[in-house]
Formats: structure tokens, sequence, C-alpha cells
């Protein structure tokens, strides 16, 4: 046999031995934690199905509002969002991370190719030397290292996925928190600019009396202050209202001096929307899905440390040509080659590996319990909201039943003082009244509208 044959022949062995114990990596293997879920939500049974509803499973949510220019937001807001843009990059640098921690799993094959001139010992003449190589490296993941990083990328490009998601599910109820809000502002500084003129009608009417000796200047001032605190009260929702704007433009990706939205006539339709089932809820929500995925990649990170205790195997091969002349540069006469495995072991590190894989370990643990944190917190989020959507949607009735009564007993009043029954007070005391009612109405419909986007989040988007 050939001093070439037997080289051969021990790097194939090493090979071999490599792969007979690369069935074992090191760290433990994934198993995710048992969570506690119940069987349904405390505040489930108050929720009631508002008919005619489309509750099919689906991803554009924002449709139950029945609003064309939400959705028209939508569209825009998937389109150019920076924050998603910035979201689906991560997306693709996971990926190319872990492509790079598979690539860990083959060989590596390089070429050199070179030319040098000089002197090999003091005195000798110049020489020139012609160097042309090829080179294999490969270094055997018989700890199960390189899987291990495989399997923390997998798990981190999963991660980033649902990050994505969850950056896309976060941009859309910004998006309809804010347009929804926009909504109420509208309705709001509509009814506002209505009181506005009728307080100015007051007033007038007041400064007829006041000219015909009727009343005193003291009920003209009164008017007066009301009148104002009414266009006050319009100036600030305008202020609301253009602040609204700005964001949702900020969302989009617009320049806000650029951006305009037209005040709407009417609100848009307000969904009851069920929870479904809890268990469903970890597979709905792409925050569970990103935690769960960190927890599967730091578990993978215990098993690279591990592995640092352990030999690195490598087997090497080159093989080329060497001359002195360029001309029979070359030729079989020049060829030069190597072959053989290399292995490399750190014996003191000064408790280098140990203190990596202690933090390796805590990382871990961390990761269980922000899991966990995680889940509980989508838990709850579902129950504050369902229980909102239930109070709320009674306490609307209350606050309408309010704003009737108030209505009602302002036009009397106001019937009473043109008549010179009464004095204004009262009729300052009715609209007083009937503003407040109304304004507490409107709080609580955007109270309904904020919850329920939020409830849509909270169950992950879709139903």
């Amino acid at each position: 046999m050939t001093r070439t044959t037997l080289s051969l022949a021990r790097g194939l062995s090493a090979a071999a031995m490599a792969a007979a114990l690369a069935g074992c990596a090191a760290g433990p293997d994934y198993i995710r934690p048992r969570m506690d879920i119940p069987a349904s939500f405390k505040e489930d049974g108050k929720w009631k199905a508002a008919e005619p509803q489309d509750i099919n499973l689906r991803d554009d949510w924002w449709q139950a509002y029945r609003d064309p220019t939400l959705n028209q937001l939508m569209d825009k807001l998937n389109r150019q969002s920076p924050t998603i843009a910035q979201a689906e990059a991560q997306y693709r640098q996971a990926q190319a991370l872990l492509r790079q921690a598979e690539s860990s799993l083959f060989p590596t094959l390089g070429v050199n190719a070179s030319q040098s001139r000089g002197a090999s010992s003091p005195g000798a003449a110049a020489a020139a030397s012609y160097n042309l190589s090829l080179a294999a490296s490969w270094e055997l993941d018989v700890w199960g290292a390189a899987r291990r990083s495989v399997e923390a990328g997998e798990a981190k490009q999963a991660a980033s996925a649902a990050q994505l998601a969850a950056t896309r599910l976060s941009s859309q109820a910004q998006l309809a928190t804010a347009y929804l809000q926009l909504a109420v502002a509208d309705q709001q500084l509509s009814r506002l600019e209505a009181s506005a003129r009728l307080t100015g009608e007051t007033l007038q009417l007041t400064r007829n009396q006041y000219a015909a000796g009727v009343v005193g200047d003291e009920v003209v001032a009164s008017a007066e202050s009301q009148w104002k605190t009414a266009q006050a009260a319009v100036v600030d929702k305008r202020l609301t209202r253009a602040q609204l704007e700005h964001a949702i433009a900020a969302a989009l990706g617009e320049q806000p001096s650029s951006f305009a939205l037209p005040a709407r006539a009417d609100a848009p339709d307000l969904p009851r929307i069920p929870p479904g089932l809890p268990s469903t809820l970890l597979e709905r929500r792409p925050d569970i899905a990103v935690a769960e995925r960190n927890m599967a990649a730091a578990n993978a990170q215990i098993g690279i440390a591990r592995s640092a205790f352990f030999p690195t195997l490598t087997l090497g091969a080159s093989g080329g040509y060497r001359g002195a002349s360029f001309a029979d540069w070359v030729s079989l006469p020049h060829r030069i080659w190597s072959i053989g495995p290399q292995l490399a072991l750190s014996l003191f590190d000064a408790g280098l590996r140990k203190a990596e894989s202690d933090q390796a370990i805590a990382a871990y643990d961390a990761s269980v319990a922000s899991y966990r944190q995680t889940v509980l917190a989508a838990f709850q989020s579902v129950e504050d909201n369902l229980a909102a959507q239930d109070l709320l949607h009674q306490e609307a009735e209350l606050q309408s039943a309010a704003l009737a009564a108030a209505k009602r007993a302002e036009t009397i009043a106001l019937n009473q003082y043109q008549a010179g029954t009464v004095a204004y007070l009262n009729v300052l005391s009715a609209q007083n009244a009937r503003i407040a009612a109304e304004n507490n109405l409107w709080s609580v419909r955007n109270r309904q509208y904020v919850s329920s986007v939020a409830l849509i989040a909270a169950i992950g988007g879709k139903w």
C-alpha cells in the first residue's frame, strides 16, 4: 500500500468514526413548557352575538367596522408602513443567518495562486516561486454544535416571522384605533359646534331681552360665558382631531403636512367579537409564537455552549503545484499534496466555557419565564376587553337614556325661558347637563371602539 493510499484510508477511517458519533448532540432536546389553560374565558359568558355580523376566520379583521376609508388606509399601511418594512427586513436577516448556520454543516473549498521572489538565505541569489493549490476543510459536527446552531437559527427565523406578524397586527391595531378615535372626534366636534351655535342663539336672545329691560347684565354675562366655553370646547376638539390625523399619516409613512382625512358624517359600525376557545389563543397570537420560538432558540444555545467542552475534529486536504519556473510550473514533478485529520481541545480557559454554559442556561430560564408571562398577559388582555365589551355596552345604553332625558329637559327650559316663566339659570343648567351627557356618551363610544380593536388584537387579529 502506497503512502498516499495509506493516508487516504486513515482519513476515511476518521470520517467514518466521526459519522458514527454524529448522532449525538450536546445539550437538552427542546420540550415546550406546559401551561394551565382554562376551558373557557371568565367573561365569555357575558358575550352576545349581534346580528348580522360576519364572524368567519379572516385576516382583514378591520372590515368588521364596515368603513371604506378604513379599508383603504389599511391597504396603504400594509404596503408602505416603515414599521412593517423594518420588521420584514429583520425577517430577511434571520433567514440569512439561518443559511449561515446551515453552511457550517458542509466542507469549505478554496483555491490559491501566488507568485513571489526572494532569497532563502543571506548571500543567496534571488529566485522566483510559483504556487497553485486547492484546499478543502471540513469540521465534523461530532458533538452537534453545528446542528444546534441550525436548530437555533430555525427557531430565530420562526420567531422573526412571528415578530413580523406581531408588528403588522400591532400597526394595524394602532391605525384602526387612531382612525376610530378620529371618527368619534368628528362626531363630538359636530355636536360641539351645534352646541356653540345654540348657545350663540341663546346669547342673542338674552341680549335682546336685556335691551328690552327684561333681564339684567349678569344674565348676559352668563350667556356670554356659556358661549365662549362652547367655542373653547370646539377648538380643543379640533386639536384632538388634528393630532389623530397626524398619527395616522405617520403610521402610513406619509408627511402629516400633506395628509388629510375628510370629516365623517356618521360613525363606523361597532362589531361584537366572539373570543373563541382559550386553547386556540396560543396558536393565533403572534407574540406568543415569538416568545415560544425564542425559548427554543435559547434551549439550542445550551447545546452549543456545552459542545465547547469536547474536542473538535477537522478533516483537511490540499493539493497543487509549486515550482521555481513558470514554464514547467504545472507539471507532475512539482506536485504537492497533504491530507489528514486535526483534533483540537482547549485544556484551560479559566472557567470561560463553564461561564458560557451557565449563561446559556440562565438565558433559557429567562425565556421560559418570559413565555409564561406573555401567555398570562394575553389571557388577561382578552378577559379585560371581554369585560369591557359587555360593561361598556351597558354603560352606553344608560348614557343614551341620560342624553335623551337631558335633551328633553333642555328643550323645556329653553321654551320656558323664551316665554319668560323661568330664569336663564335654568337654561344654563339644562344646557350644561345636555352637553355633559353628550360628551359622556361619545367618551363611552370611544372606549368601545378602542376596546373592540384591543380585543381583536388580543385574540390574534382574526376570529
